[in-house]
This record gives structure tokens, C-alpha cells and sequence, in this order.
């Protein structure tokens, strides 16, 4: 899919002199315009598009933040009230760059999601997958520093406690903590430091959506039938068939980012957060951004277990642990078929599994005592089995349907029968993709 004769031919004598000597807008005609997509690609194949608009959006607001902000812990708090009330737009820059980073986890996981149900990180795509997770890791990275520099009692306990967490490693966990603070404590070091790295990760983040991109266009694009494309009749021309879904997917996304934004801006945030940061009362609950909720609540169903010994450094280990899975996911997967829109048993669990997910962080969220300890152990077994127990047997004795012949002849199929399948099908006996 990703190769082929380059159709862009420049009108203009300024346009060959420019193509002769930096072909760039060869690049992007051939990147966004002519390139060939699979036929059949739905909704779900547009959060790529939504996270690259909403990773510019974040730029582009935290750059002129970043022009009014004080790191100073003395200041801190005061200069984000001073951005909300006396620069001009600044409630409309700091609610569009808060919201916005729930809403770029909100697509991220949607990302996600769909790569984990259509197989998108089955060969060759597992470096495309590896390059996704890496960018994740750096999303978690900047939105936690960035969260701690409104320097609210929730940035602030946060920053305690998940920082606190490092020394359970053994040997260098003091060390550890202690290069992240900048001393023994969250203090002036430590907002000096998490501002620094919040302004350079997300341009760290832009280069390598740039290597991400590139892997997709070298491998090309999957499609919701697992199948790669065998003759032209299975593509179509990115422009305009799916820039125009693209760009209504867009429009809709963003719509419901506006009213997030200009009627509940503060909905997606802890009220905690609106007072100063304060070393010597902490508050009631202690909770990170919803976006980590999930891992927070593995973290603790570790931690703080129901036997007589807690197990802290457990609790570090599964919580990076249930990151680093995923960076295995493309060779625990042992099945031939790469949609789980044919394979019914794994549609089953991975649909458990995301009621799971958001399962764990509704329990992240409620205090670690009692039955939400319990249910929290049970919820991360079923995590961590989804990955190293479903996903290696379930590939190997699962029947999964047959495939269509082609992209084609599964879209003529499902125009026929309003199904992507015919019924009746029976097991597919090879790979086809």
C-alpha cells in the first residue's frame, strides 16, 4: 500500500523548481491525498486524525500559557489565577488546554481500544504499535507534571504520593525520588523541574507521532476486516473519502470538547484543586487525573492488600507492569485472524475488558478500604490475565469465522446482507492479512 509511482505533478514553474529541490508538497500530496486507504474503514479509524489536531491544540495553548506562568511556588497558584482573570482570553487558553488533555487520553484510549479489537498490532505493524505505546508513556509523563504546576492541594498531594512511590525500588528508589524532586520534598525544585519537562515533552511527543505516521505509511493502514489490501479495487484515495469522514468525525469530537470547555470546565477536574497548595493538611482523598485512575487503582490493590503486610513495591511493579504489557501485546496475541469482528470469543473478553478498565477506574477513584481493595484485586487479575492468559491460549483453540476473499467482497457482503460476514460462515483455515 505504502508504495508505488508518485502521481503529483507540479502546475507552476515555482512548483517544479520547489518539487527539484525540496519535494515537499510531493510529500504531502502523496501522504494526504493520493495516498490509498482500505475501502471499508470506519468511525473508529479517525481518533489518529482527532489526536493529531488535539496534539497541536496543546502546543499551541501551553506555548502562551507558558508566557504568564510563574514556576515559583509562591507564585504558582496566584499566576494561573492571574491567567484566568486579567489576560486577555486566558480563562478560554486554560480551560482548552485542561480539558484538553482529558480529551486527548479520551481518543488516545478510543486509539487504543480499536487497535487492540480490529489486531492492528499484528505483523508487520508491531514497531507502528511500540511507537503508539512509547507515545502514550510520554502522554502519561506530561500530563502528571503538568497537573502538579497549578500548584493546587491536589497537584501538590499528588505529586507526594506518586512520587513517594519510586522509593520502593530497591537500591536507587531514593535516588530516584529525590532527582525528581530536586530535594526531600515536593518544593520550588521539583515545580521547576515538572515545568521543564511539561513544555519539552510534548514536542517529544510531536517527533515521534512523525516516526508513528511514518510506519503506518510504510505498512499501510488496517481495516476493520484484518484482511491487507490485494488489488486497487480495495482502496480509495485518502482525498477526499476520508478527509471528509475524518473531517466530520472532527466536527463532532469537537463540538462536545466546546461544551465541555464553555458550560462544565471544571466537570473533568477535582474542586481540591482551586486551594493553594498547603504542606501540612492533606486532603480527605488523594487521587490523580481520572486518565490515570485505572493504574491507580492497581497500584493500591497491590499496595494496600488485605493481608498483614502491605507490598509496596508490588504495587509499583504491577501498576508499570500494566503499561509495559502492551508493548508485548503484537506476541502474546497467538491467533491467525486479526479482527475480533471474527472471532466471537475474543469479542467476548475484550469487551469484558474494556467494562473492566473502566471498571478499575471507577474503583481508583473511591477510597483504598474494605470491598473496593477486593474488588480492585479481582479487576487488575482480570487485567493482567486478559493479556498473558486470554490472548497466548484463546489464539490457539478459539474458531474464528471465515474471512472474506477480499476487502471488496467483505464490503459487497455486508451491502448485501447488512453484515460483515455471511452467515453461516465457517472457521477461516490461514491467515489472510
Amino acid at each position: 500500500m505504502s508504495g508505488g509511482h508518485s502521481t503529483y505533478s507540479p502546475k507552476t514553474g515555482i512548483g517544479r523548481w520547489i518539487d527539484a529541490r525540496m519535494p515537499l508538497p510531493r510529500l504531502v500530496h502523496d501522504s494526504f491525498v493520493s495516498y490509498p486507504v482500505p475501502r471499508n474503514l470506519n468511525y473508529a479509524y479517525t481518533f489518529g486524525g482527532i489526536l493529531s489536531i488535539m496534539l497541536v491544540a496543546q502546543i499551541l495553548t501551553g506555548v502562551v500559557l507558558a508566557m504568564h506562568y510563574a514556576n515559583d511556588t509562591t507564585l504558582a497558584f496566584q499566576s494561573v489565577e492571574k491567567i484566568m482573570r486579567d489576560v486577555n482570553s486566558g480563562w478560554l487558553l486554560r480551560y482548552m488546554h485542561s480539558n484538553g488533555a482529558s480529551f486527548f487520553f479520551i481518543a488516545v484510549y478510543i486509539h487504543i481500544m480499536r487497535g487492540l479489537y480490529y489486531g492492528s498490532y499484528k505483523a508487520p505493524r508491531e514497531l507502528l504499535w511500540i511507537l503508539g505505546c512509547i507515545i502514550y508513556l510520554l502522554m502519561m509523563a506530561t500530563g502528571f507534571m503538568g497537573y502538579v504546576l497549578p500548584w493546587g492541594q491536589m497537584s501538590f498531594w499528588g505529586a507526594t504520593v506518586i512520587t513517594g512511590f519510586f522509593t520502593a525500588i530497591p537500591l536507587v528508589g531514593e535516588w530516584v525520588q529525590q532527582l525528581l524532586l530536586g530535594g526531600f520534598a515536593v518544593d520550588n525544585p521539583t515545580l521547576n523541574r515538572f515545568f521543564a519537562l511539561h513544555y519539552l515533552l510534548p514536542f517529544m511527543i510531536a517527533g515521534v507521532v512523525v516516526l508513528h505516521v511514518w510506519a503506518l505509511h510504510v505498512t499501510g493502514q488496517t481495516n476493520p476486516t484484518g484482511i491487507e489490501v490485494k488489488s486497487k479495487t480495495d482502496t480509495v484515495a485518502f482525498t477526499p473519502y476520508a478527509t471528509i469522514k475524518d473531517g466530520f468525525a472532527m466536527v463532532v469530537f469537537l463540538a462536545v470538547f466546546a461544551y465541555f470547555i464553555f458550560y462544565i470546565p471544571n466537570f473533568l477536574g477535582h474542586p481540591d484543586n482551586y486551594i493553594e497548595a498547603d504542606s501540612l493538611k492533606t486532603p480527605a482523598h488523594i487521587v490523580p487525573e481520572w486518565y490515570y485512575l485505572p493504574f491507580y487503582a492497581i497500584l493500591r490493590a497491590i499496595t494496600f492488600n488485605i493481608g498483614p503486610i502491605d507490598s509496596k513495591l508490588g504495587g509499583v511493579l504491577a501498576m508499570f507492569g500494566s503499561i509495559a504489557v502492551l508493548f508485548v501485546v503484537p506476541w502474546l496475541d497467538t491467533s491467525k485472524v486479526r479482527s475480533a469482528v471474527y472471532r466471537p470469543w475474543y469479542k467476548l473478553f475484550f469487551w469484558l475488558f474494556v467494562i473492566n478498565a473502566i471498571f478499575l477506574g471507577w474503583l481508583g477513584s473511591r477510597p483504598a478500604e474494605g470491598a473496593y481493595v477486593i474488588m480492585s484485586q479481582l479487576a487488575t487479575l482480570y487485567y493482567f490475565a486478559f493479556f498473558l492468559v486470554i490472548m497466548p491460549v484463546l489464539g490457539l483453540i478459539e474458531t474464528p469465522r471465515r474471512l472474506p476473499n477480499s476487502i471488496t467482497e467483505a464490503v459487497l457482503e455486508k451491502n448485501k446482507s447488512g453484515s460483515a460476514h455471511p452467515a453461516g460462515a465457517t472457521a477461516a483455515p490461514e491467515t489472510r492479512g
